[in-house]
């Protein structure tokens, strides 16, 4: 398939300069598919947040507030801080709906230079890093019933975590639907064991189990500093709030169900996580809760016994279905950075067959193999979890930037300005509040690593050195060749 036949396959569009999204003359284009409906689009936030974070950061936010009052009152936060979010997020996926994410809103807002540090930081660390990590701790849960009593091996954890991430690039890379099908399934089957807990907490409480929720705020460490870290920890369970915003071309009527989405998915979440968090509480005081390995497994040793293994079979099924959220919107990014020029052009291209960025996602899975192979990268996400917090403050100062320099633009939903305003507030603080309450050299070498990416940018996107083009114009025609792809249509909304 050389690039003149392509060309001629390609349809031609109108553009339209009032914001309107441009329509094809031709039936059939190459491009992604308009698959996703609004129970899709729910299972999809509801499936990616709702991940291992739950049944880990209990115990990293009650540690920094030191009381249940406090603690209960962050995750109720969090859970606004989230939706307040995820609605500047409607604003600007109706506004552009381009997928990727927060890549086109940067590019319209600020220019290249941004959108590119964010593809960088965001493809080579942030996302690929944090599908590794949910993947290995769905293999700790996967593994532990056939080694009780001990930790399971390194080794068979990171096999069973690299097989994982194998098999969710493969479901996404053949199929929309299938990918869009495992994580409707995979969102019903961790409902369960969210069910699970939270009833057993109702019951409990029902009993009288109310020991724990008595002078709830005493002892509590309330300062500046603990708020933020608690609030750091309770929002990276929240994490996934805006990844409908990264297949924004694949919804249908996103108009419609990018909205509704949000406003029916994070509420929802968030009565879910304070009403486990309730459970938790239930059953073991703040001690307990801090000295517990895995505060869902301790909870279904004691509530559930002998019925505790459903525990760890249901986390292992919640941790993989935010892995395959995270796998389905993630390889989106890609796709739009290699269609903007920003990133190799054949990550941008689309499977013939199947309309699925292919390259994209298995680009994806390979950083994310690589990741896993270290093995430790708890670390490695902690510090550069701040940096996904600089790119979500400049986002949403996007919008307000946008309200001025943009007012020519449909905007289907129109939302508050103190929306943003409070947002892009609490994002700076997120980000200065680490680097004030215990400045460390990691953090700098984060903000070392993002501007690098400028040294890329210069020297491959600005000037585009004739040498990379010779080298890479071969690679792009045999990979196009292998995986049977083709650029997309050059949609322009």
């Amino acid at each position: 398939m050389d690039e003149e036949n392509l060309r001629k396959r390609k349809g031609k569009h109108n553009r339209e300069e009032d914001g309107q999204p441009i329509k094809s003359d031709e039936p059939q284009t190459m491009s992604l598919q308009k698959q996703v409906g609004l129970i899709s689009g729910i299972c999809m936030i509801v499936g990616t947040i709702i991940g291992s974070g739950i049944f880990i950061s209990p115990k990293s936010v009650l540690a920094n507030v030191g009381a249940v009052g406090p603690c209960l009152t962050i995750w109720a936060a969090c859970g606004i801080l989230a939706t307040l979010g995820a609605l500047c997020f409607a604003e600007l996926g109706t506004m552009i709906t381009k997928s990727g994410g927060e890549y086109p809103y940067l590019m319209e807002a600020f220019g290249p230079i941004p959108a590119y540090l964010f593809s960088w930081t965001s493809l080579l660390v942030t996302k690929p890093s944090s599908f590794a990590i949910i993947c290995l701790s769905f293999a700790e849960y996967a593994s532990a019933p056939f080694y009780p009593g001990c930790d399971p091996p390194q080794v068979v954890i990171k096999c069973l975590a690299a097989a994982a991430i194998v098999i969710i690039t493969i479901v996404n890379s053949l199929s929309v639907k299938l990918g869009s099908y495992l994580q409707n399934f995979l969102t019903a089957a961790k409902m369960i064991i969210v069910t699970i807990i939270i009833v057993s907490g109702i019951v409990l409480l029902a009993q009288g189990n109310t020991d724990n929720f008595k002078d709830s705020f005493k002892d509590s460490k309330i300062s500046l500093s603990s708020i933020s870290l608690a609030f750091y920890n309770g929002l990276w369970a929240y994490d996934g709030w805006n990844q409908l915003n990264y297949i924004t071309e694949e919804l249908k009527n996103p108009y419609r169900n990018l909205p509704l989405s949000i406003i029916i998915g994070i509420p929802f979440v968030t009565v879910c996580y304070i009403l486990i968090n309730v459970s938790y509480f239930t059953v073991m005081t703040s001690t307990e809760l801090l000295q517990s390995q895995a505060v869902a497994v301790t909870f279904g040793d004691r509530v559930l016994y002998p019925a505790s293994w459903i525990v760890p079979l249901f986390v292992a099924f919640s941790t993989i279905g935010s892995a395959n959220g995270t796998c389905f919107t993630a390889g989106r990014l890609v796709y739009v950075a290699g269609r903007e020029g920003h990133m190799l052009k054949v990550l941008s291209y689309i499977s013939v067959k199947r309309f699925t960025p292919a390259p994209a996602l298995i680009f994806y899975g390979i950083i994310a193999i690589i990741y896993i192979i270290p093995g430790d990268i708890d670390t490695l996400i902690n510090y550069f979890s701040f940096a996904v917090w600089i790119f979500y403050g400049l986002t949403v100062s996007a919008l307000i930037v946008m309200r001025f320099t943009r007012r020519e633009l449909r905007r289907p939903i129109r939302i508050p300005i103190v929306i943003p305003i409070i947002v892009t507030l609490v994002s700076v603080l997120l980000v200065l509040a680490p680097i004030i309450t215990a400045p460390e050299l990691p953090y700098l070498y984060c903000v070392i690593f993002i501007l690098s990416g400028l040294i890329f940018y210069v020297l491959f996107v600005h000037f585009k050195f004739h040498w990379a083009q010779k080298i890479s114009k071969p690679i792009t025609m045999h990979l196009q060749m292998l995986l049977e792809v083709a650029p997309p249509e050059e949609v322009t909304e």
